[in-house]
């Protein structure tokens, strides 16, 4: 309850100065009035969902919650900056003025023209995240990548892999375009497809729906997955640890019924005219209070150390911290976890830009250091914020070339 008092505090008082673009402008008598009743509605709505225990039923809407109240948040906070700003410069002048009467008031009068500005800028992000929540979160994108690798088999020379992550199924509330984006990623016809982690929210009832559509993923080589941070069940208030624990049985259970090879801490060969490629899958290890489950060594014993390995990690930070130095040489490691913040803007050869950079050195993309390979994917679902505007759903397809 504490938590929610200073919430609400925050909140009244940062729409309230808010208001203030509204109110220097006056741009009609019905305006202040709405901006206050989407207010109202925004709290009412977070408010009562984020209360309520979480369910298959009120995830949608829970979702939708904290999406209305970001975007909210986003119109509020440029309102903010342009306001804030506008008040240093009113405070100055008001000391000066203070001791100068000839100056005139002491409190000068707020400028129409920042308000208006203010409002112009802060409808852009406004109205791109209520794109995303509409349009963007579906919107599908094929991201092809060639890596050159010194020691590559032979026979793996022109091998393709597709890569998909994060489908936070709990989120999901459209199956024909969910069906479409599964479609998209087996008409690729890759050698092999690699899920790197998140499959649910919180709990395995959440794949229960979706898992013959997503089931439908095939490769010649097969399907293969890791956990992600969120499939253990962290982040849900469990009756006991030992439900807990059912739930990740569950989890396992149904992705190897709907034909994925669930690695844990280990590997599986795939041959090709007497040559192996090894895909090496851990658990979730991720740095800043992520679960720590991953175990590298155990998933290699046994592999031969000469053996060409794709690592199945599902957060980039492993690469960063266990993988591009370590001992064992690991050419490409395939990981998500970022999600791009679903939010950024990217041109390519010009621009590439979202706030989770400033938490993620590697959040989108390939990266090369160390002559090994790593490739975080966009995220094929979306998580609170119902939707993706810059940063689209990412399908990666990625050939592996021998070196000349």
């Amino acid at each position: 309850m504490t938590r929610w008092i200073f919430f609400l505090i925050f909140f009244l008082l940062s729409s309230f100065y808010a208001s203030q673009a509204l109110r220097t402008l006056q741009i009609g008598r019905w305006v202040l009035p709405t901006y206050w009743l989407i207010c109202a509605v925004t709290l009412a709505f977070i408010y009562y969902q984020l209360s309520n225990e979480i369910s298959v039923e009120n995830e949608f809407f829970r979702t939708y919650a904290i999406g209305a109240y970001i975007m909210l948040f986003v119109f509020q906070s440029f309102l903010i900056l342009f306001l804030f700003s506008e008040d240093i410069f009113r405070i100055v002048r008001a000391i000066i003025s203070f001791f100068n009467p000839d100056m005139g008031p002491v409190w000068a009068s707020r400028r129409k023209f920042v308000s208006q500005l203010a409002l112009g800028v802060a409808a852009v992000p406004t109205l791109g995240l209520l794109y995303g929540i509409f349009k963007g979160k579906y919107n599908y994108k094929v991201l092809r990548y060639t890596l050159t690798f010194d020691d590559l088999p032979d026979a793996f020379d022109g091998f393709q892999i597709a890569q998909v992550s994060d489908f936070h199924c709990g989120s999901f509330d459209n199956r024909a375009r969910v069906q479409y984006g599964i479609d998209l990623v087996n008409k690729q016809e890759a050698d092999v497809i690699v899920f790197t982690g998140d499959i649910v929210n919180n709990r395995a009832v959440e794949l229960e729906p979706w898992k013959k559509i997503l089931g439908t993923l095939s490769a010649k080589n097969g399907v293969y997955s890791v956990l992600g941070n969120h499939d253990y069940g962290d982040y849900y208030p469990w009756d006991s640890e030992a439900a807990k624990a059912d739930n990740l049985t569950d989890l396992v259970r149904l992705q190897k019924e709907m034909g994925y090879q669930l690695l844990r801490n280990e590997h599986a060969i795939l041959e090709k005219e007497g040559s192996h490629l090894a895909i090496v899958g851990v658990e979730n290890w991720g740095t800043g209070g992520f679960k720590k489950a991953g175990d590298l060594n155990a998933a290699l014993s046994g592999l031969d150390q000469k053996a060409f390995k794709i690592l199945l990690s599902h957060d980039p930070s492993h690469w960063q911290v266990e993988v591009k130095e370590g001992n064992v040489r690991i050419p490409l490691t395939l990981s998500g976890h970022t999600h791009g913040m679903q939010f950024g803007i990217e041109i390519p050869g010009l621009i590439k830009w979202s706030p989770v950079k400033w938490r993620y050195p590697y959040w989108a993309g390939v990266y090369k250091e160390n002559n090994r390979f790593l490739n975080v994917n966009r995220g094929f679902g979306f998580l609170a914020y119902p939707g993706r505007f810059g940063i689209w759903p990412e399908i990666s397809v990625i050939t592996l070339k021998k070196s000349a």
